[in-house]
């Protein structure tokens, strides 16, 4: 997927908008935001789960922004010291996600002698465990000539987009020094497309200003750049000094192409229930799909048609469905659900499918149907 437009990157997203994904959402489209970058995580731990519960944020934030037609992107701060192991999370972290794309943020650790060989490692291990083609960025330093101790063809090589971080800290030319980063990537090998990331945080009494964030935006469009990020949401967002920003970025027109962002097959299932469509759920399942229950077994696409129909307008008349949690990737994918009608609800559907290019051969359902009462 090729990046268009403005993103945001999210860094906690329980300091977003409330942890309102519903919100966040929102604001990301009413902003005319293409894409949002997460961190998903840090070195070899999951990141953005819930500090109480442990559960993760991150699935709820995807479907909310899936559902909007923005992209979602995760963003990986890795160290370097157990590559292998970086490389395995992340792998995990993109299948359980279904993120749109993968972005390695490495820094300072990287600059140490003899991490080359560090880098190398992660991105191997990395690109044979993700799906091919599979976008990968690279976050990092906005002046390769400040950095050179650092691996950049170890980790270009692998990754289809640059992502550095222009921010202008302390400063207030933002549009030359996105300038010299894009001129001084033109001579690292390999070149790859660059999206820069401004800043709208504040740093040491430094804030950046409105007219900054229109100069480097402004900049960006006229080195024909097809997109450009801004980190963070949770600062830009939460503080008074610094909302204006995020009113100046929403401003700012940059028209694209429209993109449609794929939905998963337990997202396209649980639309087509709310749609109430027969036929759009038949659809999603080979012509001799299985679907087992603890009760019986059936095959074939009419016969599972039929269930549906008891289940949606017979059981279920009127009713909305919502995922609420999904793991795993194709072939095999589980998802929990809830479905809430007019006296009776399901809250604890767990399903897993068996998928086959692109249809559903194999489907188990567990669910309880409860009515109120009095």
């Amino acid at each position: 997927m090729t990046l268009q437009g403005k993103g945001f990157f999210i860094w906690k997203i329980r300091s977003c908008d409330s942890a309102n994904v519903t919100n966040i959402a929102a604001a990301a489209q009413a902003a005319g935001l293409t894409h949002v970058l997460v961190k998903i995580a840090d070195g070899t731990r999951y990141y953005n789960l819930d500090p109480n519960t442990n559960a993760d944020l991150v699935p709820a934030l995807v479907r909310a922004l899936h559902d909007r037609n923005i992209a979602v992107w995760g963003w990986h701060y890795i160290y370097g010291e157990q590559p292998t192991a970086e490389a395995q999370n992340a792998v995990k972290r993109v299948k359980e996600l279904g993120v749109d794309g993968y972005v390695i943020n490495a820094e300072v650790e990287f600059k140490a002698p003899g991490m080359e060989g560090a880098a190398k490692t992660f991105v191997s291990e990395l690109r044979r465990g993700l799906p091919s083609p599979y976008p990968v960025a690279l976050s990092s330093f906005r002046f390769p000539s400040y950095h050179m101790q650092f691996p950049w063809k170890a980790f270009l090589d692998q990754c289809d987009y640059n992502m550095p971080q222009v921010y202008w800290l302390l400063a207030t030319d933002a549009g030359a020094q996105l300038r010299r980063s894009y001129r001084e990537f033109q001579s690292i090998d390999p070149l790859r497309p660059i999206i820069p990331t401004g800043s709208t945080f504040s740093y040491e009494g430094w804030t950046p200003t409105s007219s900054q964030i229109l100069e480097f935006l402004n900049v960006a469009k006229s080195l024909n750049l097809s997109a450009a990020n801004f980190y963070s949401w949770d600062a830009c967002r939460s503080s008074s000094s610094l909302r204006p920003l995020w009113n100046t970025i929403s401003d700012f027109s940059w028209p694209v192409e429209e993109q449609v962002i794929e939905k998963t097959i337990p997202e396209k299932l649980i639309a087509a229930m709310n749609a109430h469509s027969l036929e759009a759920v038949a659809d999603l399942y080979s012509a001799n799909a299985v679907h087992i229950t603890a009760e019986r077994t059936i095959s074939g696409r009419e016969a599972i048609r039929n269930w549906y129909a008891t289940l949606m307008f017979d059981l279920l008349p009127g009713a909305s469905y919502k995922i609420t949690s999904s793991t795993g990737s194709e072939p095999s994918l589980h998802f929990s659900w809830t479905a809430q009608g007019t006296g009776v609800s399901i809250s604890n559907g767990e399903d897993t499918l068996g998928i086959q290019n692109g249809k559903i051969v194999y489907h188990y359902s567990k669910h309880t149907l409860t009515r109120k009462t009095g």
